[in-house]
């Protein structure tokens, strides 16, 4: 369904939508860079649902069936890059501020008070973001194969890298789809691999669904932008997991322990044998540390 959130339009799903289930804790999920809600593997969800949670998720601005900012412009990732490498400031199209008032706005719009909040990759960062605007709203953190962005970090391996800045070998949908496969493998959980099949058919799952470019360069722009974040960090008071894996070549599992070192009181777990996706073998071992962090804040708030 369509909501007005912050200004502008956002697409939701939401598990209680429709139903007579008032007062069920509610989990916000906040997918990654370029990545839309249906991103969320549906056992994930569901076992959340069957947990005793009310799961939203969303498409962050400029992905999926989310309202794109074509009049911004589409920025140049590599000038970009070029001064997120020498430390100059970056001006990006939004923030990830902007965007975790986006998220703060799909509550405010469905009128909950509280949620859990969990965040993978870019939508980590964006749920760090969230716990420090509005500190009160959140119940309990989730950053999952996230970071603090702070400077000196360990980036993505050579191979990753070369991924992400290729280009399909053709025009069209099905050269896209060959292009996004190949990188999702290059990202992937060595010690949960995905078949063949099974990947493309997310990828092309996603594709039909929406597909447009210009929305993840300008996102990624954000990312770099984000510079004081970490520092940030100390202020962060919901009780947080931070959940990495320890074979991520896109995010270093460095990145999750700088993380989780930054928040007070965090937890970090890392996961061997996880990279940058999630598998369903991935998807247990994540759930079998959410369920529990999110009842025990959900104790403490009672």
């Amino acid at each position: 369904m369509k909501i007005r959130a912050n200004g502008i339009h956002i697409e939701v799903e939401d598990s209680d939508a429709g139903t007579a289930a008032p007062g069920r804790p509610v989990v916000l999920l906040i997918m990654g860079l370029g990545m839309q809600l249906i991103a969320w593997p549906p056992d994930m969800v569901q076992a959340l649902v069957d947990a005793g949670f009310r799961v939203v998720r969303f498409d962050n601005r400029d992905v999926g069936l989310s309202q794109r900012f074509d009049a911004l412009g589409t920025p140049g990732l590599l000038w970009a890059g070029l001064k997120f490498k020498l430390g100059w400031s970056i001006t990006p199209p939004y923030s990830l501020q902007d965007m975790a008032a986006d998220a703060l706005g799909v509550l405010d719009a469905l009128q909950i008070e509280q949620a859990h909040v969990i965040g993978v990759s870019m939508g980590g960062m964006i749920a760090q973001r969230l716990a420090l605007l509005a500190p009160k709203r959140v119940l309990s953190l989730s950053s999952i194969m996230s970071s603090s962005g702070a400077r000196g970090l360990p980036a993505a391996t050579p191979e990753v890298t070369r991924a992400m800045l290729s280009r399909p070998a053709g025009k069209g949908m099905p050269a896209a789809i060959d292009h996004t496969v190949r990188l999702f493998k290059a990202i992937g959980s060595p010690a949960f691999p995905m078949s063949d099949a099974e990947l493309r058919e997310r990828v092309s799952a996603a594709a039909q669904r929406s597909f447009y470019p210009p929305g993840i360069a300008r996102q990624m722009v954000a990312i770099a932008a984000d510079s004081t974040r970490a520092a940030a960090l100390a202020d962060v008071t919901a009780p947080t997991l931070v959940l990495h894996g320890k074979s991520d070549p896109l995010v270093p599992y460095a990145c999750g322990e700088d993380t989780a070192r930054r928040i007070p009181g965090a937890r970090l777990a890392g996961i061997e044998g996880m990279g940058h996706d999630l598998p369903p073998g991935v998807v247990q071992r994540l759930l079998a540390l959410l369920i529990p962090h999110l009842d025990a804040a959900r104790t403490k708030q009672h």
